[in-house]
């Protein structure tokens, strides 16, 4: 059995010394500090099973300590012991989630109970945890091979996730393998559901198809506004569902979810297409040939969303909205840092559109960079970081703001990101694209079996830049690999996250409408 660490924070901790050599004569480590600061500082640099805290300590108290602790650490067990047993105590402790309390005076043996208590129902939560998933993989696999629909792919797709993210709260990783087995199943499936129905939904009408990039303003965003008096549109780029899940806790603080959706990324999922389809209202191809200045194909030159605003005013005057509006990107931190200076400014626009660009910077550092390529390492570590990142971001500052002043918040994205393991081969010219899940281009060379093809990009609303030009598409963790230095190319881009192709991942993603508290 692994070693049991315990923090005690205390301020008259050495009185507490048999306490201490009692629990160490039970196998038990223990880490003493007598101040809560001194706990603070511990909890950064070591890893403990339980952290016990003395609610009055001098300086920082137990229970502001309690609330830094579950700022960094939400899901630390934390045992807090106090002197008194007036109930604002209890309720402020408890409203911040403590584990356990203990009345002081106490001996070794509560707290020997409390440890075993805790650890013991960590041990039985993971059991249950794992135990349901077991029950569940049958019927989640039956539905993956009866799911004929856009909505049945968004049911599958949620449970996948939900019962990824329980497992990785889990102490035990026996389902790591079977889980991920079972999500390449089903996403091997909904690229077969894919390639059977995407160009077909080019055929019907809105309400006979999945809600795809080019509706949001016009089906989803505008409505809003007609009945809101100031409404947060958010584009966090490159925002997958299950990272929106790991960020929803952190929101329920400040609103609660009014509608969670899920929409379909336009093919190519890069924020070349599919955000400039969103803000245009377009497809790509009617995009180029509407507006050819502004349109930038893959293999040219220059910035390939430098016109967003631009095709947002265009897809306002076509629809007939005359609001009072903004449109600001963020790009980098001092960007962020000076508009959550001016947030006020939120106050006098019906509709303020914000670009946040942090989790696509991510993706493309855990490709470039090896310290984020190690930190990133798997799905929990990436969700993780971006978790880290929000916590301390300025979008958070700018969330709180417009939960003070009772703004409405649409939080959605335009394409996620799957992490890559199976490269598959393609030729090409020096013409052809150079994102990893999909390619563009004439005489492209490649194994047909393993990629969605569009040969005829104007049935996809794809814009042909040739008249042999033709689409390509990775499915599920494939990615695109030349021949050329292939050993290298592949290990370098082996277990990346990347977007553009076809998988659960990338298309189904988040819609979200939230309300003030």
């Amino acid at each position: 059995m692994a070693e049991i660490k315990i923090l005690w924070a205390d301020d008259e901790i050495d009185l507490l010394k048999p306490h201490v050599l009692f629990l160490q004569e039970k196998g038990i480590s223990i880490t003493t500090t007598n101040s809560g600061r001194g706990a603070i500082d511990l909890v950064t640099k070591d890893q403990y099973d339980i952290v016990f805290l003395d609610e009055q300590m001098p300086g920082i108290s137990g229970i502001e300590a309690l609330n830094e602790i579950k700022k960094m650490l939400p899901s630390q067990p934390v045992v807090m012991i106090t002197k008194s047993e007036e109930e604002y105590i209890m309720e402020e402790a408890i409203g911040s989630k403590i584990t356990d309390y203990l009345i002081k005076p106490v001996n070794p043996n509560q707290i020997l109970l409390s440890i075993k208590k805790i650890l013991d129902k960590k041990r039985l939560i993971s059991q249950k945890t794992t135990s349901t998933y077991q029950m569940d993989f049958g019927r989640i696999g039956v539905e993956i091979g009866q799911a004929n629909s856009f909505d049945e792919w968004v049911a599958v797709y949620k449970k996948l996730v939900y019962w990824e993210l329980e497992l990785a709260r889990t102490q035990d990783h026996s389902m790591d393998e079977i889980l991920k087995m079972q999500k390449g199943d089903a996403n091997n499936s909904f690229a077969r559901f894919i390639r059977q129905n995407y160009e077909d939904w080019f055929k019907l009408d809105f309400k006979d198809r999945p809600l795809i990039s080019p509706d949001i303003f016009k089906h989803r965003v505008f409505p809003l506004t007609a009945t809101s008096e100031r409404t947060l549109f958010i584009v966090v780029d490159n925002l997958r569902f299950d990272q929106w899940k790991i960020l929803q806790p952190e929101i329920n603080q400040l609103f609660n979810v009014e509608k969670e959706e899920i929409f379909c990324s336009i093919l190519p999922t890069a924020t070349q297409y599919a955000r400039n389809a969103m803000f245009a209202g377009l497809m790509p191809s009617e995009i180029a040939k509407l507006y050819p200045t502004w349109w930038v194909n893959d293999e040219d030159d220059g910035g390939k969303n430098l016109h967003e605003e631009d095709l947002l005013v265009k897809q306002m005057a076509r629809l007939g909205k005359d609001l009072k509006w903004k449109y600001e990107k963020i790009t980098n931190s001092k960007a962020g840092k000076k508009l959550a200076e001016s947030a006020s400014n939120l106050l006098t626009n019906q509709l303020s559109v914000l670009v946040y660009n942090f989790v696509d910077m991510l993706s493309h550092a855990s490709t470039d960079s090896e310290l984020v390529r190690e930190l990133a390492g798997d799905e929990a570590a990436y969700r993780s970081l971006t978790l880290t990142w929000f916590k301390h971001s300025y979008l958070y500052d700018i969330l709180v703001f417009a939960a003070s002043k009772k703004i409405k918040v649409i939080i959605t994205t335009d394409h996620g990101t799957i992490k890559v393991d199976n490269p598959v081969k393609i030729i090409g010219d020096r013409n052809t694209t150079t994102n990893l899940r999909y390619k563009s281009g004439k005489n492209l060379n490649y194994p047909a079996k393993q990629v969605y093809e569009i040969l005829r990009p104007e049935t996809a609303y794809l814009p042909r830049t040739n008249v042999s030009t033709s689409f390509v598409f990775c499915q599920n963790s494939d990615f695109f690999a030349y021949p050329n230095n292939y050993n290298h190319y592949v290990n370098y881009y082996r277990n990346t996250f990347q977007h553009g192709g076809i998988s659960l991942e990338e298309m189904l993603i988040p819609f979200i409408v939230l309300s003030p508290k």
